[in-house]
C-alpha cells in the first residue's frame, strides 16, 4: 500500500470520526448553547486556542502550496468555519493531484499552480 493510499485512508477516518462526533454532540446540545456555557471554563478556552492555532499551522502549509491569494483566503475561511472537515477535504483533494510515480514528498512540497 502506497503512502498516498495510507494518507487517503487516514483522512477518511478523520473525516468520518469528526462527522460522528459532530452529529452525536449536535443531537445532544446546540453548539451555541454549549458554547455560551463553556466559555467560562479556562480549559475550554485553552482548547479553542490550541485548535485554532493548529488550524493556522495547517493553513500555513496550505498557503505555501497554493499560489493564488484567492484560494488561500477561501481555504482559510473554510478551515476557520469547518475545521477538520475542511482540512481533511483539502488534503484528500491534494492526494488526487499526485501524478503516478510521485509520493508523499511531492504531496507535502509540490506547489499548486493556478
Amino acid at each position: 500500500m502506497s503512502g498516498i493510499t495510507r494518507i487517503r485512508i487516514f483522512v477518511g477516518v478523520v473525516f468520518a470520526g469528526m462527522l460522528w462526533a459532530t452529529v452525536t454532540a449536535s443531537l445532544d446540545e446546540s453548539v451555541f448553547s454549549a458554547g455560551s456555557r463553556l466559555l467560562d471554563e479556562p480549559w475550554f478556552v485553552t482548547t479553542l486556542f490550541d485548535t485554532y492555532f493548529a488550524f493556522l499551522t495547517f493553513w500555513a502549509w496550505l498557503a505555501y502550496k497554493e499560489t493564488s491569494w484567492i484560494a488561500r483566503l477561501v481555504w482559510l475561511a473554510l478551515i476557520v468555519t469547518l475545521g477538520n472537515f475542511a482540512m481533511a477535504t483539502y488534503l484528500l483533494i491534494q492526494t488526487f493531484k499526485i501524478k503516478p510515480g510521485e509520493g508523499v514528498a511531492e504531496l507535502l512540497t509540490k506547489r499548486v499552480t493556478a
